[in-house]
């Protein structure tokens, strides 16, 4: 009875701090974001650690090699979320000890649940992982990596992910009713004009959303689906099934580059797509990930190497044509879990963004080793 006494303060504790941590920084960015009223910010930290760990304690039999394994223990990231029932549930990916440095070890996504969007209700097995299947050829034996998850109005959950076999990073879908047992499909790209991408490195995909009655789901636009992807780059992609995606090509018939990296900017290296993007009142908010260059042609406000998250405005019927960009990031490591791990240069990489309970929570990975969140509390119409 004590103990259960002494957690229920403990979550009253967290739920006050939390609320006045919103409010409070609401009032510090107000000047911040005049302007760019059209951008999702600010973004509150509710808790000063990270929401996910790595765990050395669970273990899962390999179907391929046939062994038990610690599928956890050395690093948790890069993380998805959507909303079933009345909780949140994050899907994130983990690296087991199979090898050394980024890339080099086996990727697996697991499954937590959350009431409240803090507390994790972790799952003790990986939900998608390289089997023997007809996915094996693309994903061992580097793995799943990087998923973003959005539901379809049919209330199927469609999950994008980067299928790693260690020689070409492959865009990839499958689909799951429950958010546990997953059917593969394979590449996104693989019908595309002839297939003429199938071999192409691809990742990082943000399926087109929109909130209708309060839940976040698969838009249609001018009768299409829509997905930004990309991590140099970000190149636009349409679908009529969700399964098999067409990218826009320019007119030499390559990849049409709607979003680049600008010099001297924290986003002046890559410009990689993260959460789901959301149709808003002013047209569609896109986040993604900004690194910073190294030497002159970065940006000198950030650290080299630095991934910090910007936003893009693009037009809501024409998906293309952009309207407007942040110049700073909105959200930067400023954590310690942010700047230590894998990637101590500094990592916030933002790739789970859901509405619950009527505020936007965005999980991200931290120096690709732990997963944070972050809360974003729109003004309400009143």
């Amino acid at each position: 009875m004590e103990l259960d006494f002494i957690f229920m303060y403990k979550q009253f504790l967290t739920i006050i701090i939390f609320a006045i941590a919103i409010g409070l920084n609401g009032c510090v960015q107000k000047k911040m974001v005049t302007g760019q009223s059209w951008s999702f910010q600010p973004f509150v930290r509710p808790v000063s650690y990270p929401v996910i760990s790595p765990d050395s304690n669970t273990t899962f039999l390999d179907p391929i090699s046939g062994k038990v394994i610690r599928w956890e223990a050395n690093d948790t990231f890069n993380p998805a979320a959507t909303v079933k029932g009345d909780s949140i549930y994050v899907i994130y990916r983990v690296e087991d000890k199979s090898g050394l440095g980024i890339g080099e070890r086996t990727s697996r996504l697991g499954l937590v649940a959350s009431a409240d969007g803090l507390a994790m209700n972790r799952r003790s097995q990986p939900i998608l992982y390289p089997a023997n299947d007809s996915q094996k050829e693309n994903e061992w034996m580097g793995g799943c990596e990087d998923p973003r998850v959005v539901m379809a109005t049919d209330g199927t959950y469609v999950m994008m992910y980067t299928q790693w076999n260690k020689k070409v990073p492959r865009l990839a879908v499958a689909t799951s009713k429950d958010l546990e047992n997953w059917d593969k499909h394979g590449p996104v790209f693989n019908q595309a004009y002839g297939g003429k991408f199938a071999d192409l490195a691809s990742k990082s995909a943000s399926v087109v959303t929109t909130v209708e009655n309060g839940k976040q789901v698969i838009a249609k636009i001018n009768g299409k689906f829509y997905m930004y992807w990309g991590e140099e780059f970000i190149n636009l992609a349409t679908s009529d099934d969700l399964i098999n995606w067409t990218p826009e090509l320019d007119e030499s018939g390559d990849l049409k580059k709607i979003i680049l990296p600008r010099k001297g900017y924290f986003d002046s290296q890559l410009t990689e797509c993260g959460p789901p993007a959301v149709l808003a009142d002013n047209g569609i908010v896109l986040l993604y990930n900004g690194k910073n260059l190294e030497g002159k042609d970065g940006d000198p406000n950030y650290t080299a190497k630095t991934y910090a998250a910007g936003q893009l405005l693009f037009d809501a019927k024409k998906p293309g044509k952009l309207l407007n960009r942040l110049d700073k990031p909105f959200f930067v490591p400023t954590e310690s879990f942010e700047k230590s791990g894998q990637y101590p240069s500094g990592t916030v990489f933002v790739e789970g963004l859901v509405y619950f309970t009527d505020k936007w929570f965005l999980y991200y990975g931290c120096a690709d080793s732990k997963v944070g969140v972050a809360v974003y509390d729109p003004p309400k119409i009143k």
